[in-house]
């Protein structure tokens, strides 16, 4: 628990640029530096997490946490991970917030998405190498990164994760698939892993659904219901989630502080999802603590109560030959939808001019060819960002 908690500390201290790219952090640490997991093992929990509501890169991160450390680690790997950002946006909506119109912090979060687009661009060449070897895999992701730099939306994402799915598992039925179940990753299907999802967990996410309205009664009871209910509606990560709490909170919040810390969960490391910290401490301006708090854990709750329920017999069918050709055909699409976007947000929110593509281009071979630390990486960037080229 305790090297769970570190190292997702540090990456929730360093890990900027949203969902991609911090599924691009990940795959470096665990898969890459650390070999907690491998390849397949990586690509088979991010192919789950991007199939439930929720933000998916912290359910991908407590999923690693609890094949690391159980459950123990699970939760280290969620508090640490979401704590800096959640300090962050927490300090913000207490008096911080005017540090958005300093030049040089403005200056400092350009260099770090130029960070982010190194550290994702990175992440898809590497994940397109190991599960888009064959001819179909290779059609799935290109045809996936298309239609959504065509028709970009949630329904297409959707659309695309279930087609591919389909069409890997009737053509590619698992046998000899890059991410068909290995000797390494056959401990995913032991014989004592539940064939069921966790009944339990998945009655407790329906009763909380059902149930936090009927109790809402107070400022407090009434917040956790409209975060419990956007955190098990939205599909996408941190970008989808504001309009859902715009819906709910229309009322109590204006369109400035949406917006204001809308800036403000782009600009801290971590989950987008923390937006639930900063909103949560302004509806509860008496307790911004237990606001924030409050909001932050039933943002997040209803994603992990779904992953518990559902990563033990997921991890069952992964052993039966068509599904896990259906996986080989997510992985594939999932290698599509960061291509995807590589381009939308990451591109076009950090290549702003010339400039910005050579810095890209140096910081992307000094990461992949000299294996530059990313700490290391990230103060070169920043620093020639505050330079006044």
């Amino acid at each position: 628990m305790g090297q769970v908690f570190i190292q997702f500390l540090w990456l929730g201290c360093i890990s900027f640029g949203g969902p991609a790219a911090h599924i691009g952090y990940f795959q470096r640490t665990f898969v890459t530096r650390l070999g907690w997991l491998s390849q397949a093992e990586f690509a088979q929990l991010l192919a789950l997490c991007q199939l439930l509501p929720g933000p998916a890169s912290s359910q991908l991160g407590f999923a690693i946490g609890r094949q690391r450390a159980g459950l123990g680690g699970a939760l280290a790997a969620f508090v640490g991970f979401t704590l800096p950002s959640f300090l962050l946006l927490l300090a913000a909506a207490i008096g911080l917030a005017r540090l958005t119109d300093n030049l040089w912090l403005a200056a400092a979060q350009h260099g770090l998405k130029l960070l982010a687009l190194v550290v994702v661009a990175d992440a898809v060449l590497t994940m397109s190498r190991q599960f888009c070897q064959g001819r179909l895999q290779q059609g799935i992701m290109v045809v996936t990164a298309a239609a959504l730099w065509w028709q970009p939306g949630l329904l297409t994402q959707m659309l695309l994760l279930a087609g591919a799915a389909a069409i890997a598992a009737h053509f590619s039925p698992g046998q000899g698939s890059p991410d068909a179940p290995t000797p390494h990753s056959a401990t995913l299907a032991t014989p004592a892993t539940p064939r069921q999802p966790h009944w339990p967990t998945l009655l407790l996410f329906a009763l909380l659904f059902v149930g936090l309205p009927l109790l809402a009664q107070g400022p407090a009871s009434q917040l956790a219901t409209d975060f419990y209910r956007a955190g098990s509606l939205v599909f996408g990560g941190g970008h989808v989630v504001l309009p859902l709490l715009q819906e709910s909170l229309g009322q109590a919040l204006s369109p400035p502080q949406f917006l204001t810390g809308y800036s403000l969960a782009q600009l801290v490391p971590g989950p987008m999802f923390t937006l639930a910290s900063y909103l949560g401490a302004l509806l509860l301006p008496q307790t911004p603590f237990i606001g924030a708090l409050l909001a932050t854990l039933a943002l997040f709750l209803p994603g992990f109560l779904l992953l518990w329920a559902l990563g033990p017999c997921w991890r069952h069918w992964l052993a039966q030959p068509r599904l896990a050709g259906a996986v080989s055909g997510i992985n594939a699409a999932v290698v599509g939808l960061l291509l995807a976007a590589l381009y939308q947000p990451v591109w076009q929110s950090a290549v702003l001019a010339p400039t910005d593509l050579a810095l890209a281009a140096l910081a992307f071979y000094l990461l992949r060819v000299l294996k530059l630390p990313i700490l290391a990486l990230a103060g070169l960037l920043v620093g020639a960002s505050l330079l006044p080229i």
